[in-house]
Parts: C-alpha cells; structure tokens; sequence
C-alpha cells in the first residue's frame, strides 16, 4: 500500500476525519443534566453577562483556537477550495491537541473576498481565545491579519508567515553561531515573494539581519525598486537598489539561501557561488528548492535545512504554533506581536542546545541528537518546547504590556509540565522535594552506578547533574567512560564527576576482606571476595554499605537478579522485613500503586500482609498519598472458597490487627477496587468503596502481567520498580529503561537518602 492509499485510508477509517468533541464534564445522572444545562447553566450566564471577563472562567474560550481558512492557498496544491482544506485544518487542530493541549474548531469557509473572511472572524470573536490564520493567499492574507489585529481584541496568528518565520529563525541564529558569523554582516538572500518569504525576512531583519543584506526574489525574478511586473506593498518593502536581477546572481558571495518557493530551483553552480561556510534552508515542501546530497556533492561546508522529516534540521512549524498559542492564551494576550515571536524563537534556539531526550531518540527509531551542523532546532517530539517556547511566549507578552493576566512564570512552568502527563508532575514534585530536604541537609546525595560505561547512564548522570538533585558516581573503565563523556558532549556537565574502575581501586582489597567476614559462614572465601569485588555491582553496593556512597540505582543493562543479589549479600534487607517492588501506576490522572510486581512469587498471608504495609508506608513517605489498600483476587468478598482466595482473607486479618488505622479491605475484584459504583451497589460494606490507590495482587505472577498490560495497552505511565525493605537506599531498574526511567529512580532513591538523613538528625 502507497502513501495515497494509507493516507485515504487513516481518514476515512471508523469515524470519518480526524477529530471529534468530547464532553469535560460528566453527564451521567439527572442532576448532571440539571447543571449542564437548564436550569443550572443560567447561573454562569448570569454571572458573565454581568462580568464579561468572566467567560473565560466558566467557557472554554480561554483554550480555544479558531483554525480559519478558504482554501485559497491548501500547501502546495493551491485554490483548491474550503472543502478540500478541511483535511489540513483538522490536522491543525489535532497538532494543537496533541502538542499544547489547545482545543479546535476548524472554520472553513466560503469567502475568496478578504472582506468576507474579516468580517466572519470578527463576528466569531466571542467564541474563540484565538485565531489562527491558514493556507490563505498571498497578498490577501497580509491584509486579513493587519486588519483583524486592528479590530480584534484575542491574538490572530496567521501560520504561514510566522510559524516558517520563527522556525528557521531559530535555526538561522544557531547556524550562524555555528559558522562564526555576525548577524549584522550577513548577506541573505529570500526566494520567494508570499506570506513565508516576507515574513521570514522582516523577523530576521528584526533579529539583526540588515536589510541592505537582503536580497528577495520571487518567479519574476530579484526584487527591486522600479520594478512593475508582479508587485504589491509587502513586496516593496524588501526591494533593492542593487543590480543583481536573476536568482543566480543573487546568490554570488551569499551567505545564507531561504528557499519558500518551489522545487528545484538552485543549481549546484548557484551554490558553488556561495560565501564560506554557507546556509542554506531549503524548505519549499514536498521537494526543496536543492536536495542535501546535491549540496554536499559541491560543498562540504554548508549547512542546510529543509521542510522534510526525512533530512536534518527539518523546520516544521508544529515547533511553533501550538506553543505560541499556548503562551498567548494563558495570559489572555490581545494580540502576538514580535516580542513574543522573537522570544519563541531564542527559546527554540537554546533548547536546541539542551541534550535531547530519550523520547525523542525512541521517535527516530534510538538515533541520538546533538547540537551541530545537522542539529540547529528541536525535533517536533522534544516535549520540552511546550515549557521553553510557551514560559518565553507569556513573559515577552507580560513584558510587552499586551498580557491581559499575570502569571507567576516558575508556577506556570508547573502547570505546563502537568500538560505533558501526570508522571512530569509526580517527578516534579519527588525531585522538588529532594532539593528542599538537601538544602535542609546541606548535602547532595551520592548515588552509585555500576554501569558507569553505559551511555544511558552517563545521560541519566548528566540529568542528576543539571537538575541539581543528587551527585553521580560512576563505576567501570575510567579511560572508557572519559571517553564517552568527550564523544557525547558530555564534558562540560560531567567534567569532575567521580569514576571509580573497581579493579584498579584502593578500597578493593578492604572491601573484600569486610565482604569474606560478612559471608565467610554463607561460603565466601577471601580469594573469591577479592574477585567479587571486581564486579562492579558488588563493589558498588559495599560503596553503600561502607558509607562511601548514600544509595544504588542499577540495573539497565542487566537482569533483575544479576543487580538485586549483590545488594541483598552486602547491604542486606531491613531486619523484619521482606522485599517489595512496587511500581507507580498513573492512569487517566490518577496515581496508583501496584505491588508485589518484581520480587515475591507466592507469597503467604504473613508476607502479602507485610507487601501491602510496605507500600502503605512508600505511599505516604515516597508519594504524600493517603493510602487506601486493596488486596486483590479473583474472589469479590467470599464468593469463592478457594486457599488462593482464603490467602487474602488471612492476610487482611493480620493487616487490621498490625495496623487498625489502616484503610484497608479485600479479598475483592479489581473492578471493584477502582470502580465507585460497583461497590456502592453490591458491596456497601466494602472500606474501600472502589477509591483504592494501592492495589495488592495475591502472587508475582499477576502483578507483573498487570503492571505491564495496563503500561503497554491502557495508555498509563509507569515508574519503577521501588525496592522497598533494603537497609540502605538500593533501587533497581528494568532491564532496558530509558533516561528518564533511569533520572526518575535516581530521584527516588535521593528522596530515601534524604529522609533517612532528616530522620538521623531528628534523633
């Protein structure tokens, strides 16, 4: 199947289009209805109409975008009509959704007139936060948008000229700092003369480019002054003196080419002509203006940009429109002026320096990203331009007076991190609070990680570093990881951060003679504790129990046992307790957790009982969660007489006599755990009415299963899994977890050594 076929296919498949309208609020019962609608929805009415401000505080127009067009210039198939836009408008409106969490009404409409189009959005002007211009023709499309903002009180954003305009913008400002060149000496030519070539043109001019550099060129050729055929205003106000008159002539001794026009129009020899070390941004869409490998073949020494995913530094303008928005819209901005353009587009230019993350790696099949030539801008998946360019957006908008609401900028950052999923806003908060009790400390905690070879890790280590919540110790070949440390890009984090090669090490042989006293009646020998120590995993975990390190994160490279044996031989579990793994579960914005999921295969009562009051404690000491415990089974209250089923029942006894404060309740179904109305109809009685946030499974077997489905299959987000029982802070990874995986555990594990210290100077 071609791409016409999967992409007719994607569109018409189940419900036709792309998009659809979804209710925010529940409409279940009766009552439900009453607040929805009459009589109840007449109270915020009553409220708006004698406070209009008030309509963004009961009305979603405060997170709603008109995305407007009429078919007069659809991408490169030009007038095609309203109808036939619709397609594009309503992947707008899902790229708004899914980026920045804006919601779309895509308005198409029936109107070549400008006057017509102008006249429909002031009208709308009521229902909408803003307006987002799109796939309108050039010159009309510049008179729209200065007219709207003339008459229109919400920001009007016309996509075509500025969203092309800020992407490159930013990717113009690092490739010159990566040639060495001035913005104020640079000769720049434009080709093009629509909406995207003279926008571009005027922000890079307004970044510094002067405008005697400036060389535009449309199908008729440069554009100068005196010259008849094919000009308007907007054109006029890029018009040279100079002689050049053709594209190629243009070019000669150019240092950066801005191609949004059409395919194929340079030649090789057109670059040949080119300055040093020249930029070139080739973005007209499908094909651009030259392709990469045309480029390359004349001159090793440019830097080139296109439209297209499959080349590097792809300028695509989901980088900026839905976070431009965002920004305007949480500050009611009456307009997006250039401030808050230009301040989009430093934003995406130092970000691009920040190392990318490892969902951005698993978007492009694990390839790595680095600031370079062939890196200028974020990927579209880099999650963080929503917090950069949105935080950038409303502050220029503050700044610039034509904010309507202040906002706290660090408070702000919070909220936008909650839009990105509630495990961002449970780190957050984890990590936040590591800092606080490490100030109150005035330590960092000193964390230990056997694969220190390991580039994951090494990232993860530049995390811990950047975000300031714990220090790194990293163990394996000092001349390799120093290596690795220069070829990434790493140096500057990770400079004197401490590498310790367990072989070569002068704790080696007392830490073998502590480990052959520990074990020496468990049949160790000195001779093989000296090798043991070796491992690096046994040589870290006795980092931790000698002191010389506060806590253990292992485990991405190995499997769970080669990390977890070591620990529970040197460091040991805490006397009277067992062993729990437990994994975070956020579901639909509701945090749970899941346990015993990696460590005790078939528990009995005693040990099911001791796993859920573990976790009721990591609840509240790890999570700030008040707990409510179910124990689970394929029983719903002695339906089933079963030992399997009898087991929960027991362990519930010996929880309620441990711990009678404790809410707590099974044997029950897990439905009846997390789902309100199946207690309150069948189970009255049950303590925990379908509300619980711990769920115990009765053996491994079913709360690994379950962790894992709802992980993969029910859209939730995983973390863990949290080692609970060990006398000193070991927490142990999956084999294969990400960077952010890994940073997350890091700080869990800061959080324990942190707490244990508050605790040590409590007493």
């Amino acid at each position: 199947m071609d791409l016409h076929d999967d992409a007719l296919e994607y569109h018409s498949m189940g419900r036709k289009g792309k998009i659809e309208v979804i209710s925010s609020k529940p409409v279940l019962t009766s009552r439900d209805l009453s607040l929805a609608y009459s009589p109840g929805v007449a109270e915020p009415c009553r409220m708006i109409a004698e406070k209009d401000e008030l309509v963004y505080e009961y009305t979603t127009k405060g997170n709603l975008v008109a995305v407007v067009s009429n078919g007069t210039a659809v991408l490169g198939l030009g007038d095609i009509g309203p109808h036939a836009a619709k397609p594009v408008m309503e992947g707008k409106g899902i790229l708004f959704k899914k980026f920045a969490d804006i919601d779309v009404f895509d308005i198409e409409l029936n109107a070549k007139d400008p006057e017509d189009v102008i006249r429909a959005c002031v009208y709308m002007e009521p229902t909408f936060g803003g307006i987002n211009l799109e796939d309108i023709k050039a010159p009309e499309c510049f008179y729209i948008e200065e007219e709207l903002k003339k008459r229109l009180k919400i920001p009007v954003f016309h996509d075509d000229q500025h969203g092309t305009a800020v992407i490159s913008a930013a990717a113009f400002l690092n490739a010159l700092e990566l040639v060495g060149k001035k913005m104020d000496e640079v000769k720049v030519v434009f080709s093009g003369g629509g909406a995207a070539a003279i926008a571009c043109a005027q922000l890079y001019c307004d970044l510094g480019v002067k405008k005697e550099n400036v060389l535009m060129a449309d199908s008729k050729g440069v554009i100068y002054h005196g010259r008849k055929e094919g000009m308007n205003p907007y054109k006029e106000r890029f018009a040279t003196n100079g002689p050049q008159r053709t594209l190629a002539e243009a070019m000669q001794g150019a240092d950066a080419f801005i191609g949004v026009s059409v395919k194929g129009l340079v030649t090789q020899a057109m670059v040949k002509s080119m300055n040093r070390d020249p930029i070139i941004f080739a973005m007209a869409n499908p094909d651009p203006e030259i392709l990469p490998e045309q480029v390359k073949e004349v001159r090793d020494d440019a830097i080139m940009a296109t439209g297209r995913s499959d080349y590097p530094n792809q300028v695509n303008n989901v980088l900026g429109f839905p976070f431009i928005f965002r920004g305007a819209l949480d500050t009611r901005a009456t307009s997006i002026n250039q401030e808050m353009k230009l301040a989009a587009v430093k934003a995406l230019a130092q970000l691009a320096k920040e190392p990318a993350h490892e969902s951005v790696a698993r978007a492009y099949g694990g390839k790595r990203f680095y600031f370079g030539r062939e890196y200028l801008i974020p990927t579209p998946f880099d999650q963080r331009a929503l917090i950069w360019v949105a935080s950038a957006v409303a502050e220029a908008a503050m700044k610039s007076g034509v904010a309507r609401r202040k906002i706290d900028l660090d408070r702000y950052k919070e909220k936008l991190e909650s839009l990105l999923g509630s495990a961002y806003t449970v780190m957050r908060e984890i990590k936040n609070r590591v800092k606080e009790y490490g100030e109150l400390n005035k330590k960092l905690a000193k964390l230990v990680f056997p694969e220190g070879e390991n580039l994951k890790i090494l990232r993860a280590a530049q995390v811990l570093r950047e975000e300031g919540f714990a220090e790194p110790i990293l163990l394996g070949d000092a001349q390799i990881i120093a290596e690795r440390i220069e070829r990434n890009g790493l140096s500057q984090v990770l400079k004197d951060v401490v590498i310790i090669d367990p072989h070569k090490s002068t704790h080696r042989e007392e830490f073998a003679q502590r480990f052959y006293e520990k074990r020496q009646r468990k049949g160790a020998t000195l001779r093989s504790a000296k090798t043991l120590m070796g491992d690096p995993n046994f040589f870290g975990s006795m980092l931790v129990e000698q002191g010389l390190a506060d806590g253990l994160v292992g485990g991405v490279a190995q499997s769970y046992p080669e990390t977890i044996r070591p620990a529970l031989q040197v460091v040991g579990h805490r006397e009277g307790s067992l062993l729990v793994g437990i994994y975070l579960i956020i579901a639909k914005k509701k945090v749970y957790l899941f346990a015993d999921t990696t460590v005790n295969i078939d528990p009995s009562a005693e040990v099911l009982a001791d796993i859920a009051l573990q976790t009721a404690e990591v609840a509240k000491t790890h999570f700030n969660m008040d707990p409510r415990v179910a124990l689970l089974s394929f029983s719903n209250f002695g339906s089933v007489n079963h030992p399997t089923a009898q087991k929960v029942r027991d362990a519930l006894d010996i929880i309620r006599e441990k711990n009678p404060q404790l809410m707590v309740d099974g044997e029950m179904h897990a439905d009846t755990a997390v789902v309100p109305e199946i207690s309150e109809e069948n189970f009255p009685f049950n303590k925990v009415p379908g509300n619980a946030n711990i769920l115990i499974f009765p053996d491994l077997q079913s709360g690994n299963i379950a962790y894992k489905l709802i992980s993969r299959m029910g859209e939730a987000e995983a973390i863990g899994p949290i080692l609970s029982g060990m006398k000193k802070p070991v927490y142990v990874l999956q084999r294969g977890s990400g960077i952010n995986d890994i940073a997350n555990m890091a700080a869990l594990c800061a959080l324990r050594v942190q707490q244990r210290a508050l605790r040590d100077r409590s007493t």
